[in-house]
């Protein structure tokens, strides 16, 4: 019965997966200075993420078929249902409802005064003033009417704490350091020369920062090559904002002159959001599911320890990687640059690099010129305080199908067990990319780097074969698959040493370019599914 008091009447639940540690207990957030009830006067936007007409489920090999955007969001978008309960409970407590079908099929945003959105979502919100910044926070559970039981999958927004870092490193000044354009190190890992990927779209996620056209023009003239088309997309208000050569700029630089300089020819769309978890995942989703610029490759350089994520909003990133892989886009991730333990105590892997439906890239240290390689071990500077990469095993996600015969070692939780990373590539910013920011020529690294640069050779595999790689992972993980990779067998992150095959620390290990290419016409599912038209 339809009354006023519908859903304040009801018995409250607790959101699954919505419990957020305390913000102090948080080891990768800035140290508290002073914390107050949250007084904003603004109105508050979460996304809430409503259950799906049919869940969409793939098995170890890969989508059953791939399907357009349009045809995903038909089958997979927002539960009718689903929407009209939240639709009410929105009017009830005296929200408002905006609905975005094609960008994030499955989400509902709501938006409200503080006091509307505590009583709505039974939480008490407060203020953190940190030497980062001043944040919205919560802790404990998100509380809903249980008529929603089921019908909600995760409200993000609540709380808007940094949920990423950017994983790229600047190098500091070392006598035997050296450094590349993209173009060289594409060169040393033998990229088809004058391949071009025309036709192509490259999405980037970043969660700050900005970049500058007049930077972007410079430094592809000094490269002799044409400048990328590139379109600045916002996503939660997020927008393009250079400022800092220091900080996030050298992020979205990095990642722009690394994939658009391999992929000659590209263009690319480069999404802004909010470093939160709302902003990071409705960008992912955003990129997905964009039917304007249509990226086939999407590169992420942000993440956070497994352990930094609620169980609903690594559920929902996951799911957003999942519905890449059925649409036939490629995610490739940094998998972080701070050795085994993320930066944490303890092993861990970053997140959504650990997620099984992203191509997870780690780092190395690369020495060579011209086309020859004369040294790459894995990327371990933590001695001198400068990085590694990251690696290891998930303790969210279990082995993948196509990873079993890899020996990943044993995780550490029954639900785990995914390993970390895929593949690698240079990382070490004493091997570094010479990159243009802010004005600034600069030399960064990180395995920020390694994930643009393996979203380049896929854009140029694309435009070759004629049709989207899509979920890539089985057939780099395949039988006679091992050629299209430089196996590295020397050196360590901490807990995980490299070795002949698959390691915790270079994965397969860095690519033959055209030999990667070659095995993805061969035998990857743009193949076998060819997308409808």
């Amino acid at each position: 019965m339809e009354t006023a008091s519908r859903f304040t009447a009801q018995h409250r639940v607790a959101l699954a997966g919505s419990e957020k540690k305390p913000f102090a207990a948080e080891a990768a957030q800035p140290q508290s200075t002073t914390a107050q009830a949250a007084t904003e006067t603004g109105e508050i936007t979460v996304s809430v993420i409503v259950a799906p007409k049919t869940p969409f489920t793939m098995d170890g090999d890969g989508p059953p078929e791939r399907l357009t955007r349009e045809e995903f969001e038909v089958r997979h978008g927002a539960n009718p249902a689903s929407v009209e309960l939240v639709q009410a409970f929105a009017k009830e407590f005296g929200l408002t409802v905006e609905t975005s079908p094609r960008a994030c099929p499955c989400t509902v945003r709501l938006s409200g005064s503080l006091a509307a959105i505590e009583k709505a979502f039974g939480v008490s919100l407060r203020t953190e003033t940190t030497e980062a910044g001043t944040f919205r926070v919560r802790e404990g559970a998100i509380y809903l009417p249980e008529e929603l039981y089921g019908h909600v999958v995760a409200v993000l927004g609540l709380d808007n704490r940094p949920q990423a870092r950017p994983h790229f490193r600047i190098a500091q000044p070392h006598a035997d350091n050296v450094s590349y354009t993209p173009v060289q190190v594409g060169a040393l890992y033998g990229f088809p020369a004058g391949a071009t990927a025309s036709g192509q779209t490259i999405g980037l996620i970043e969660l700050g920062g900005g970049y500058r056209e007049a930077d972007v023009t410079a430094y592809f003239k000094t490269l002799g090559l044409p400048a990328p088309t590139i379109t600045a997309v916002s996503v939660d208000k997020g927008k393009n904002t250079p400022g800092d050569a220091n900080g996030a700029d050298g992020e979205v630089m990095l990642d722009i002159e690394v994939c658009a300089s391999i992929a000659t020819g590209a263009k690319v769309a480069v999404y802004f959001a909010p470093n939160t978890d709302q902003g990071f995942i409705d960008a992912v989703t955003t990129a997905v599911h964009d039917t304007t610029h249509k990226p086939s490759v999407i590169s992420i350089s942000w993440g956070g320890p497994e352990s930094s994520w609620t169980a609903q909003a690594s559920t929902a990133l996951n799911a957003a990687c999942q519905a890449a892989a059925a649409v036939g886009v490629t995610i490739t991730v940094a998998c972080g640059d701070d050795g085994s333990t993320d930066g944490v105590t303890g092993n861990n892997v970053d997140f959504p690099a650990s997620s099984p439906y992203v191509l997870a890239c780690g780092g190395t240290t690369l020495e060579g010129s011209g086309t020859k390689i004369s040294s790459e071990v894995v990327w371990n500077e933590l001695a001198l305080g400068e990085g590694a990469t990251g690696g290891g095993v998930s303790t969210l996600f279990a082995l993948p199908t196509w990873q079993k015969s890899s020996k990943v070692p044993a995780s550490t939780t029954s639900a785990g067990g995914r390993g970390v990373p895929d593949v690698a590539g240079d990382a070490d910013p004493s091997t570094g990319y010479e990159v243009r920011v802010d004005g600034q020529t600069m030399v960064i690294g990180g395995t920020s780097a390694v994930a643009p640069l393996w979203a380049g050779l896929i854009a140029l595999a694309n435009q070759q074969m004629g049709v989207a790689a899509g979920f890539v992972n089985p057939a780099l993980y395949a039988a006679g698959a091992k050629d299209a990779f430089r196996d590295i067998t020397g050196g360590d992150n901490g807990a995980f040493s490299a070795g002949p095959g698959w390691d915790a620390c270079s994965g397969q290990g860095s690519p033959v370019g055209s030999a990667v290419i070659a095995l993805l016409g061969a035998g990857s599912g743009a193949t076998n599914q060819k997308p409808k038209k």
